[in-house]
């Protein structure tokens, strides 16, 4: 085939969600973040295999993601929306039982206005300076929202995975200062809050990214694979070039693969030159630009011409690739194209 294999461990996810789940106490929930389309990776695939595995709760970032969700994982696990209730979603959040996490004391207004009676959680914003409710705007609205019995109390860390940023603590304490007290299920900790410890824990934890095999969670099981097929293989004489801009040029004679993945397909343009791709465990490095549907690799050293080369693979996992791109885990997964031929291990029902 001419576009590459993602292989997706749906296992793997389990795995890792399991390992972050057995960090906190027995009386801690801890829900699954599945946002922009599981990370990349098919939230209908990812919801489904872990509502099997025994999740009960789910977070999206947006009504649309949720009702997504819904079809996926049936009536029962409960979806909470972390954008709340945007204009328009009013018919979405009734329909397939989506709850907002209301951000503001306009949210809010909206809700009972459009959905009486229909749940809610809240989102504070305790220095991240995102979303949520300021304290000074939590004070006002606190006593009427909590008359109207709030299923989660939530805020958002900016710094947990840095164990030793003191905002962390500041985070924390203001979390403390404006929920303590309030009989009502809490919620602060993703997957970098979980390895910060218990006192970050509270009633439930929402991991995302260390499900899906991601720093800061360092041993979290391998999730994907990426193999990307080789169109032909082309020697180059000491002085040619190759690709746009003439960027790379043999200095030797050398034998340079064409390879089936570009910009297109999530592989960013900036790691020209800068990353690897694998025969097996050995390195071939990028010859030249990204374009949109190509790379041009440097293969001169090996044996014989491979007929393909692997992205992602025991040799290199996201993180790597994200450290030579000088981006994060989170862009490279999102970012993955749709041209790549999908193999999902362990697929639910």
């Amino acid at each position: 085939m001419g576009t590459g294999t993602l292989t997706i461990d749906l296992n793997a996810i389990v795995d890792n969600w399991r390992a972050l789940d057995a960090m906190s106490p027995p009386r801690v929930a801890t829900a699954a973040v599945v946002k922009a389309d599981g990370y990349g990776l098919s939230a209908r695939h990812v919801a489904r295999k872990l509502t099997d595995a025994g999740v009960r709760q789910f977070f999206v970032a947006v009504a649309e993601e949720g009702a997504a969700v819904r079809r996926a994982v049936g009536p029962e696990p409960t979806i909470n929306v972390f954008s709340g209730h945007m204009a328009g979603d009013a018919a979405l959040l009734s329909r397939d039982n989506l709850i907002p996490m209301l951000n503001s004391i306009k949210q809010y207004a909206r809700h009972l206005q459009q959905l009486p009676g229909h749940p809610f959680g809240v989102q504070l914003d305790t220095g991240m300076n995102r979303l949520g409710m300021e304290p000074e705007e939590w004070a006002v609205a606190a006593g009427d929202m909590l008359e109207k019995e709030p299923i989660l109390m939530m805020s958002h860390l900016a710094c947990a995975d840095d164990p030793g940023d003191p905002m962390n603590e500041r985070q924390l304490m203001t979390f403390r200062r404006l929920t303590d007290g309030i009989s009502v299920p809490r919620s602060l900790a993703a997957t970098g809050g979980i390895l910060l410890g218990s006192h970050y824990h509270f009633d439930l934890t929402r991991p995302g990214i260390g499900i899906y095999g991601g720093a800061p969670f360092t041993t979290a099981k391998t999730v994907i694979r990426l193999s990307l097929p080789v169109i032909q293989v082309r020697t180059l004489t000491p002085g040619e070039s190759v690709g746009y801009g003439a960027a790379w040029t043999a200095r030797d004679h050398a034998e340079i693969a064409t390879v089936s993945a570009g910009y297109a397909d999530g592989f960013v343009r900036r790691l020209g030159d800068r990353a690897m791709l694998y025969s097996g465990d050995t390195p071939c490095r990028l010859a030249g630009r990204v374009s949109m549907d190509l790379l041009t690799v440097d293969v001169s050293h090996l044996d014989e011409a491979p007929d393909h080369l692997d992205l992602f693979c025991d040799a290199q996992n996201v993180e790597r690739l994200a450290g030579a791109a000088g981006t994060i885990n989170y862009e490279i997964l999102t970012q993955l194209g749709g041209r790549y031929g999908r193999t999902y291990i362990g697929e639910a029902r």
